[in-house]
């Protein structure tokens, strides 16, 4: 099974209904490009503004049942595909930086909210969200178990191995910074020590501190019908504002999974403890 994965690339504009439109645009253009799933950059709802006035980053802060939010479910049935939508979102004492996931049916899959904020920055104005989750997505032709992390989630290697403990193949990973070496090389790394699949959807050129080259790295090594390793970054964005569309293979990762020796397999989780014991 073929997993597609439209990956909206797109530049903001300055309004909560222009970002419905645009963002709506590019959907109907992922489903014609024959995609089961429409993943947005990070904070989508407001083009990751956050304002550094609490009564004026409340006022951008949305609910997960606005009518922003609502049309993009219903866009989700109306498509027949899933939509991974972000968004700025309402919550007491500050707001949240969060993804749901609709699927195809328009009903809510995933609702997680970024754990690691980047409180050394502007997102000292967000909450942190409470714990990683996976769900079953079930596509028409089968059911993908898809997580979550969101940007800075990424640099923390617990945020991975708790999605692959709890039995994600594919991790959506909305972003907004700027997609160089290192960062690719974090993504790359959790996708290799999972042994899941990432799929990273940036802000193009043009976003202040952004420059595209969203990603997806499908978790397989090496093939043992092949020689040497392969490259696990099957699909890298250029710059540019786009729709890009990237397919991941579901049957050779599952294949990969089952006999390959990272994730959860030689663990020995009894000898962790420190990570646990010092906060």
């Amino acid at each position: 099974m073929v997993f597609k994965i439209a990956l909206l690339q797109l530049l903001p504009e300055t309004s909560l209904e222009e970002q419905f439109k645009i963002g709506k645009a590019a959907c109907e253009e992922a489903k014609n490009m024959g995609a089961d799933i429409a993943l947005f950059p990070e904070m989508w709802s407001n083009g990751y503004s956050i304002p550094q006035d609490e009564a004026v980053i409340n006022d951008l802060s949305i609910s997960s049942d606005s009518d922003f939010m609502q049309g993009f479910r219903n866009l989700a049935a109306e498509l027949q595909m899933a939509i991974a939508v972000t968004f700025l979102e309402k919550h007491n004492p500050k707001p949240l930086n969060s993804v749901i996931l609709f699927d195809r049916n328009g009903k809510q899959r995933l609702h997680y909210s970024k754990v690691h904020t980047c409180d050394f920055d502007l997102e000292k104005m967000l909450s942190s969200g409470e714990d990683f989750y996976v769900a079953d997505l079930d596509i028409g032709r089968g059911t993908v178990k898809v997580g979550s992390m969101i940007c800075f989630d990424r640099e923390f290697p617990e945020s991975a191995r708790i999605l692959m403990l709890k039995g994600a193949e594919v991790v959506l990973a909305p972003n907004a910074c700027p997609m160089e070496i290192n960062r690719l090389a974090a993504l790359r790394t959790r996708a290799y020590e999972n042994m899941f699949a990432i799929a990273t959807c940036n802000y193009p050129v043009g976003q202040p501190d952004c420059n595209g080259h969203s990603t997806v790295f499908d978790g397989v090594a090496w093939l043992h019908d092949e020689p040497g390793v392969r490259d696990m970054c099957i699909f890298e964005a250029p710059g540019e504002e786009g729709v890009y569309l990237a397919e991941i293979d579901l049957d050779m990762l599952r294949e990969y999974r089952a006999g390959e020796v990272m994730g959860n397999k030689y663990r020995h989780p009894e000898k962790y403890r420190i990570l646990i014991a010092n906060d």
